[in-house]
C-alpha cells in the first residue's frame, strides 16, 4: 500500500511540475549586449497574433486543469477502490481465521501427540490465509477441507497408536495364553508316561501354541482353550495307568470315596467324565488285599449268617448322627469264629420205669451200677440201679430208673484237646466239627434265636489295603453287609 500511494504522489508531482512549464510564457532569449552594430528595431506585434497566442494559452492552462482535475479524480478513485479493497481482504482474512478457529476448537484433539499432526496443517492453513493478496485467493481457501484434511490426520494417527496399543496387547495375550497352555500341559507331562503318550502330549501342546502365534485378535486367542486337549490326553494316562496295574481289578477314588472295580468299569467311568478338571480328581490304585480281624455283635454282620467265600460290603455310623455311609463296596470273609460265651453247653435228661407183684414170700435184691468220666475240667457221669423184691405173699415190686446229665464247657474241651489230656480227642473233635454253624443253622431250621443279638464274633475280612485305615477308625460303627447274588 506505501508503495502505491507513492507512485500517484509521484505522479502527481510530474503532473503539477508539467503544468506550471505550460503556464509560463514563452520569451525569447535575451542575448547579452554586443557591440555589433545595432539592429533594426522591432516590427509590432499585430492584434489576431496576439489573440491567438491568448487562446492558446488559455487552451492549455485549460487543458492542464482538466488533465489535473482527472488525475486527482482518477487518484482518489484509485484510493478508495484500493482502500475498500484492502478492507474487504482485511475482513475476508478475520472471517477465515475465525472459521480456523471455530473448526478447530469445537473438536476434541486430546491425543496431544497426534494432535501435533492436526496442529501442523493448521499453521500452514492460517499462514496460506495471510499470505493470501486478494480476495479470490482467499476465497479459494477452503477452510472445512483443511480441517477435514487434519482431522484425517489425527485420526490417522489415533488409529495408528491404537493399533500399535493393540499389537502389543495381542503379543501380551499370547505370551500369557501360551504361559497359561504350558502351565496346564506341565501336570500330566510330570507324570511317568510311556515315550508315545509323551510325543502325543508336546505334540497336542505344540499345536495349540502354533493356534496361538497365527491368532490375529485377541478374541481369537482367548478362545483357544486346551481342555478338550487335555481331556483327551489325561484319558489317555489314565487308561494307560489301568492297563499296566496288576489284576483284573482297581480301587478308584474321588473326594475321598474310594470303591472297588473291574478295570473295564474303571474306564467306563473315566470316559463318561465331561472335564479334565474333573478327571483329575480321581486316582487310580493297584488292588492289593490284607486280611484283618474284626470282633462285632451279630447284629451287625448279617445276624451272623455269613460264611467263608461270601462277598460282603462295610458301612460305618457317622458318628451320634445316625448317617451312614459306604466305606468298602467290595470284600471277603474268609473266617468267622464263635466266642468262648457262646459255647457253655448244659443238657440233662432223665427216665424211669416201675411194676409191682404180691406173694406170701418175699426176697429182696438190689443192684446199682454207676460210673464217672472227669477230661479236664468236664466231667461225664451216668449210673442204673435195678431193685427185686419177692415176697412170700406172692407179691413182688420191681423198678427201675436212669438218668442223663450233660455239662461241658467247649472252650475247656478245645484246650485239653490241645494238651493231649482227654480220652477219644478225635470222636470228640469229629461230634464238635462245624459245631457253629449248626448252631446257626438250627436257629434258621427252627425259627428260634439260640445265641443274643448282641453275641460278639470274630470275622477275618480280605479287603484292599487301601480300606484298612477307614475300616479300623470306623471299627465302632462299623456293618458288615453280605452282597447277595
Amino acid at each position: 500500500m506505501l508503495k502505491v500511494a507513492e507512485d500517484i504522489e509521484a505522479k502527481i508531482r510530474r503532473l503539477r511540475e508539467l503544468g506550471k512549464v505550460t503556464a509560463e510564457p514563452e520569451s525569447p532569449p535575451v542575448k547579452p549586449p554586443t557591440a555589433s552594430p545595432k539592429k533594426p528595431p522591432r516590427r509590432p506585434r499585430s492584434i489576431s497574433s496576439i489573440r491567438e497566442r491568448e487562446r492558446r494559452k488559455r487552451i492549455i492552462i485549460g487543458a492542464s486543469i482538466l488533465i489535473i482535475i482527472i488525475l486527482i479524480i482518477s487518484v482518489g478513485a484509485y484510493s478508495y477502490l484500493q482502500s475498500r479493497s484492502a478492507n474487504e481482504l482485511k475482513n475476508l482474512r478475520n472471517k477465515k481465521i475465525n472459521e480456523v478457529n471455530y473448526y478447530f476448537s469445537h473438536y476434541n484433539f486430546s491425543n496431544k501427540e497426534c494432535a501435533q499432526n492436526a496442529i501442523q496443517i493448521r499453521n500452514l492453513l492460517l499462514q496460506k490465509i495471510q499470505s493470501a493478496n486478494s480476495v479470490d485467493e482467499l476465497n479459494s481457501v477452503n477452510v472445512k477441507a483443511y480441517f477435514d484434511k487434519a482431522v484425517q490426520a489425527y485420526q490417522e494417527c489415533m488409529k495408528k497408536q491404537e493399533e500399535i496399543a493393540y499389537e502389543k496387547k495381542l503379543n501380551q495375550t499370547k505370551q500369557a495364553k501360551i504361559q497359561a497352555i504350558k502351565m496346564a500341559f506341565q501336570p500330566l507331562l510330570s507324570m511317568p508316561l510311556p515315550d508315545s503318550l509323551r510325543a502325543k502330549v508336546i505334540s497336542a501342546m505344540k499345536t495349540l501354541e502354533e493356534h496361538v502365534q497365527n491368532a490375529k485378535t485377541i478374541e481369537e486367542v482367548n478362545s483357544i482353550n486346551p481342555d478338550s486337549y487335555l481331556l483327551s490326553l489325561w484319558r489317555d494316562y489314565y487308561f494307560w495307568k489301568i492297563d499296566n496295574l496288576p489284576g483284573n481289578d482297581v480301587i478308584l477314588e474321588k473326594d475321598g470315596n474310594k470303591q472297588l472295580v473291574s478295570k473295564a468299569e474303571a474306564k467306563s467311568i473315566l470316559s463318561s467324565v465331561a472335564s479334565y478338571t474333573e478327571l483329575l480328581k480321581y486316582k487310580v490304585y493297584k488292588v492289593q488285599y490284607v486280611e484283618i480281624a474284626l470282633v462285632l455283635p451279630r447284629d451287625r454282620i448279617t445276624g451272623g449268617f455269613i460264611q467263608p467265600g461270601d462277598a460282603v460290603m462295610f458301612f460305618a455310623r457317622n458318628g451320634t448322627r445316625g448317617t451312614y455311609r459306604e466305606i468298602v463296596n467290595q470284600g471277603y470273609v474268609e473266617l468267622v469264629l464263635l466266642p468262648t460265651n457262646a459255647g457253655q453247653i448244659s443238657v440233662s435228661e432223665s427216665q424211669s420205669q416201675s411194676s409191682s407183684s404180691s406173694s406170701s414170700a418175699s426176697t429182696t435184691y438190689n443192684e446199682n451200677h454207676a460210673s464217672t468220666y472227669n477230661p479236664g475240667d468236664v466231667q461225664f457221669s451216668n449210673g442204673t440201679t435195678v431193685s427185686d423184691t419177692y415176697s412170700n405173699s406172692q407179691s413182688s415190686t420191681q423198678s427201675s430208673s436212669a438218668s442223663y446229665s450233660y455239662n461241658v464247657n467247649l472252650a475247656e474241651i478245645l484246650k485239653a484237646i490241645a494238651a493231649g489230656k482227654i480220652q477219644a480227642s478225635d470222636e470228640v473233635k469229629q461230634a464238635l466239627k462245624s459245631y457253629g454253624w449248626k448252631v446257626m443253622d438250627l436257629e434258621q431250621s427252627s425259627d428260634m434265636l439260640v445265641l443274643p443279638p448282641n453275641t460278639e464274633f470274630l470275622v477275618i475280612v480280605k479287603v484292599p489295603s487301601i480300606f484298612v485305615p477307614d475300616i479300623l477308625q470306623n471299627q465302632q460303627y462299623l456293618y458288615i453287609a453280605k452282597v447277595s447274588t
